[in-house]
């Protein structure tokens, strides 16, 4: 199918019941959430998107916006009929853009979404990051995402140790992917500053939310944005992990399902 300006989006679609649709974050594939999508395929069909710049889908292209994105969400939705949304990282930050947008989800489930609340995203990373990809060199220019994208944890680890680290924590074509996703990755963190201090304008949604975080709910941006748009957001709901990090859709799959197939199917209060 196509998006507004024209670009293909593709969606991979599991299951059956009533439409879900999922938006993945800024490292990741739709392919990474096979898993998620399973654990909820016998309650719902679940379609997750394959994000502008990855697999099946067009190029980011030169007029890149997290505006583009939202079409693209809007776009899968009116073909797909999905009723309901969830969102991860920056797929959350999408996610919550595209319903303030119009489209038209009935319930919406985010886990850590990218909001950037007092700077707390930078990207003061961005022009070194990309400079060493120019050089060729996609490990450290990871390496310099890692560190300036969260600086009160990873970004206090030294330089060297996070070398180490990194291929004991990630599988090689893990790593790779992550390489191969940097430059949109980059552009997407852009998108995020851009609206810096906006998350205000997520008090105006009037479907039903639920935020969830993981265990750096205070020393992330992503972890404690989910707290602070609940305290905006009337009658939204928020659900703490207190042993799952920030990829807990990816890695526990099952404990978050259960939790956004409960609220997505809980019967409204009259």
């Amino acid at each position: 199918m196509h998006s507004a300006d024209g670009t293909t989006i593709g969606y991979r679609s599991v299951g059956s019941g009533p439409g879900l649709l999922v938006v993945p974050g800024a490292f990741a594939l739709a392919a990474d959430f096979d898993a998620f999508a399973e654990a909820l395929a016998d309650r719902f069909t679940v379609h997750v998107i394959e994000r502008r710049g990855r697999g099946t889908s067009g190029r980011q292209g030169d007029a890149y916006s997290a505006g583009a994105e939202c079409a693209d969400i809007e776009a899968v939705r009116a073909v797909t009929g999905a009723r309901f949304v969830f969102g991860h990282s920056f797929g959350g930050f999408l996610t919550l853009e595209a319903a303030l947008a119009g489209s038209a989800f009935e319930r919406i489930a985010v886990y850590e979404p990218g909001v950037s609340i007092d700077g707390s995203i930078p990207i003061d990373w961005a022009d070194r990051c990309r400079s060493q990809l120019d050089a060729g060199k996609p490990a450290e220019a990871f390496l310099t995402f890692v560190q300036g994208v969260n600086p009160e944890t990873s970004g206090k680890a030294p330089r060297w140790l996070l070398r180490l680290i990194l291929p004991l924590a990630l599988k090689k074509p893990e790593r790779l992917q992550k390489h191969a996703l940097l430059p949109a990755a980059i552009l997407e963190h852009a998108q995020i500053t851009a609206r810096d201090n906006t998350f205000r304008e997520y008090g105006q949604l009037t479907q039903p939310v639920l935020l969830m975080a993981g265990k750096e709910v205070e020393s992330t941006g992503a972890g404690r944005a989910a707290p602070r748009i609940h305290d905006i957001l009337s009658g939204s709901q928020l659900k703490l992990y207190p042993k799952l990090d920030h990829f807990g859709p990816e890695t526990t799959p099952a404990a978050i399902a259960t939790a956004v197939a409960d609220f997505f199917l809980e019967t409204p209060a009259h």
